[in-house]
């Protein structure tokens, strides 16, 4: 198991499903002290309910001065030493049929809510011995797809701060890193999936498969995947791990 300092207190955006609940319980399996923050409180409760987290903040990573108060709480309980931001949202359209509103609204929720959930832990995470902050981007961090033109570029945006961040939190003991997800078997690629039957009339079947041709394994990657490495970069063995952006794509990158 990756080693992690004693009882560390980690911020999960995103955290009540998915790709961030899976985080979340491996952190409090490693011993940490975790908050899952995110829109839904009926959804955040059930994690705690579950064990899953410790504490439950609501707040919509879109709306700076929500966010940076449920933060400010949940630091105030106890400072903050891991931040995980995976909160996210993905919207398809042909770049013709993308307009500016499509741009900001991936933006806002993809990139600028790293931002803000960076600059809001960042202050008192770098004067403690110990910080780590990953950003969950995605491989359209890393390449190109079709039809997701404002995703694919918040999300290279997100691995862009990582890689600047790091550099200037080096003589720290903040690392900042990336994992970036190929097509992940949660709730978000589920919708995915629908919009490709819709659109194309083809079964559930051959839709996941066409989401699955991308990953040479031929599969969709499991949320757990993606918390083994997100919980690595955690630990105090990762503590050279900085400025990464790492696939976890089954070696479509």
């Amino acid at each position: 198991m990756s080693a992690l300092p004693h009882s560390p207190h980690a911020l999960v955006t995103g955290g009540g499903r998915g790709i961030g609940r899976a985080i979340a319980a491996s952190l409090v399996g490693a011993g940490a002290t975790v908050t899952v923050l995110g829109r839904n409180a009926a959804t955040l409760e059930e994690a705690v309910s579950a064990g899953a987290a410790h504490y439950a903040a609501v707040a919509d990573v879109s709306d700076e001065a929500a966010l940076r108060a449920a933060i400010a709480a949940a630091h105030a309980r106890k400072p903050i030493d891991i931040l995980i931001a995976n909160a996210g949202s993905a919207e398809s359209a042909p770049f013709a049929k993308s307009d500016s509103a499509l741009f900001s609204r991936m933006m806002e929720i993809n990139f600028m809510g790293v931002v803000h959930a960076v600059s809001s832990v960042l202050p008192g995470m770098k004067d403690r011995p110990y910080g780590r902050i990953v950003a969950i981007a995605s491989t359209a961090g890393l390449k190109g797809y079709a039809y997701v033109s404002a995703y694919t570029a918040a999300k290279h945006a997100v691995v862009g701060l990582v890689r600047s961040l790091a550099l200037e939190m080096a003589g720290s003991n903040v690392t900042v890193n990336a994992v970036c997800p190929g097509f992940t078997d949660t709730d978000l690629v589920a919708g995915s999936i629908d919009n490709i039957m819709k659109k194309t009339g083809r079964t559930r079947e051959q839709a996941i498969a066409e989401l699955a041709k991308h990953n040479p394994q031929g599969r969709l990657i499991t949320p757990q995947e993606v918390a083994n490495a997100v919980l690595w970069l955690c630990s105090e063995n990762a503590g050279a791990i900085t400025g990464q952006a790492i696939a976890v794509a089954g070696g479509e990158i």
